[in-house]
């Protein structure tokens, strides 16, 4: 009896299985370790994923493939193309900058945080993120999805005896297991459609399907959308955004903004575009008004906060990670309406790689404010300059970014580039509320950054700034420059290959 699959590609499956290992390695080496080098820890978690990363230079010289089955070499359950090591060098690159983030916070945290623990969980999640993009099944993209989710609602309430630790995590974690349930039903009535769970052969059969099941095959389209669209934080599933990213570890808060939108939206594209193309009528128009809602509702939320008392700096960001889920969404949509659909999708991957490297550095820039000023108000900021003039230069620079104004030249980039996809794909009242919504967030984006260069109210404390913290602020700063310098290279390293 002939196996049902081919041998294992162990090169292709490198990158997250290697985060597994080192995870595991962790929390076994973390039961042997004294409380004095637990540190150490930390260290082998970074190189860990260092070395995940590393482990996708190999791959670059063509597509693999393994779990195939034997019958069809073209339906396999984890595929290494480009769009997999794009996406996978964005999670496990995000994943280690939130990493050195969160040494340094540990160190603070005065055995608040249990070390061994928190390092095997942030590992987990990576390799169950940097696993997604290869998914090609349903079944191994939910999989990917909750292992990539279960330990972050761990992290988020990892603080011990804080109460808004735990609200956080018990909020997240109830909203995402409705919406994984809800994707789950998606599934089995795609499955009860197609006869398959394979994402290419879902793409034939689908378009065959007997007329008496075209509205279930519909619902299955939508409701399978519905665990994707959390984890991208987009509208109405973006409740949980703020109060998690308050309660959770700033280092936290920064990997779920940027790994776990890149979870959401390398899973809907699969999803979409490669299962589901010829269900363009039903998934376009109803990501296209998720993108319109989720920017709106995440813009205006972040300029209500300058409404209430000593508004948080996390809550405005998180507010600010809803907004630019929407602009994230626009290219995906444009994708069911346009002639070239791989350029449309090789925009949002182009946005999702410079929102990582600037929002990444905002997060950094906040850790450091937040060693001499643990509540994070945007108040604090105010004369950082005085304080800390690079560090004000920085988070000026990345605050430019995301509005989209020079010198963030890559920020103007990115949304030019979503900008184009949408308007080639005829969408020219999605182009209108984009348009508006750059204008909103204009006003919050830049009444921060003049803050930064206020005179300071009272005596300006210098900040001490650790080195792991230091190598993260100068990372992204570094590449949000020099990237500002070519911006072509993020249209060219996110070309996507899926078609």
């Amino acid at each position: 009896m002939s196996s049902l699959v081919q041998s294992v590609d162990w090169l292709a499956i490198a990158p997250p299985t290697l985060a597994a290992v080192v995870g595991l390695v962790v929390l076994v080496a973390d039961l042997f370790i004294g409380e004095e080098k637990k540190a150490v820890l930390g260290w082998v978690s970074v190189a860990g994923l260092a070395a995940s990363a590393l482990m996708l230079l190999p791959l670059r010289d063509g597509d693999r493939a393994t779990f195939c089955l034997t019958g069809d070499a073209h339906a396999c359950s984890y595929t290494a193309d480009r769009f997999t090591l794009v996406i996978q060098f964005l999670v496990l690159g995000g994943a280690l900058l939130a990493a050195l983030l969160s040494v340094t916070a540990l160190k603070d945290a005065n055995k608040d945080l249990p070390e061994g623990e928190f390092w095997f969980l942030l590992l987990s999640s990576a390799a169950g993120a940097a696993l997604l993009p290869a998914s090609r099944d349903l079944a191994t993209l939910i999989v990917a999805l909750e292992v990539a989710s279960l330990p972050a609602f761990a992290l988020v309430g990892i603080k011990r005896g804080d109460k808004k630790s735990s609200e956080a995590a018990l909020k997240f974690f109830l909203s995402s297991v409705t919406a994984t349930a809800v994707s789950l039903m998606g599934v089995s009535f795609v499955y009860a459609t197609t006869g398959s769970l394979y994402l290419t052969q879902i793409a034939d059969k689908i378009q065959h399907v007997d007329g008496q099941f075209h509205t279930l095959a519909q619902a299955g389209v939508i409701l399978t959308l519905v665990g994707f669209a959390f984890k991208t934080a987009a509208v109405p599933f973006h409740f949980w955004v703020p109060d998690t990213y308050v309660g959770a570890p700033l280092p936290i808060a920064a990997y779920l903004s940027v790994v776990g939108k890149a979870v959401g939206f390398s899973g809907l594209i699969l999803v979409t575009v490669v299962a589901l193309p010829s269900y363009g009528d039903v998934w376009g128009p109803a990501l296209a008004a998720l993108a319109a809602f989720t920017m709106t509702v995440g813009n205006v939320g972040a300029l209500r906060q300058q409404a209430t008392r000593a508004y948080s700096a996390v809550r405005l960001l998180a507010w600010s990670s809803v907004g630019q889920a929407g602009y994230l969404l626009v290219p995906i949509a444009s994708a069911a309406y346009s002639k070239d659909a791989e350029k449309a999708i090789g925009s949002t991957v182009a946005y999702a790689l410079m929102y990582a490297v600037v929002n990444l550095g905002a997060f950094a820039v906040a850790a450091l404010v937040a060693r001499t000023s643990p509540l994070n108000r945007i108040s604090d900021y105010r004369g950082l300059y005085a304080r800390s003039p690079l560090s004000a230069l920085i988070l000026g620079f990345f605050l430019l970014c995301l509005a989209g104004l020079p010198p963030g030249i890559i920020g103007l980039f990115a949304k030019v580039t979503v900008f184009a996809a949408v308007v080639d794909a005829g969408l020219g009242w999605l182009a209108v509320v984009m348009a508006v919504n750059v204008v909103i967030a204009l006003f919050y984006y830049l009444q921060w950054t003049t803050l930064l260069f206020r005179a300071p109210e009272g005596e300006s404390e210098k900040h001490r700034v650790p080195a792991p913290l230091t190598a993260a602020i100068a990372l992204t700063a570094v590449l949000g420059i020099a990237l500002s310098g070519a911006p072509q290279l993020v249209l060219r390293f996110s070309a996507t290959g899926l078609f």
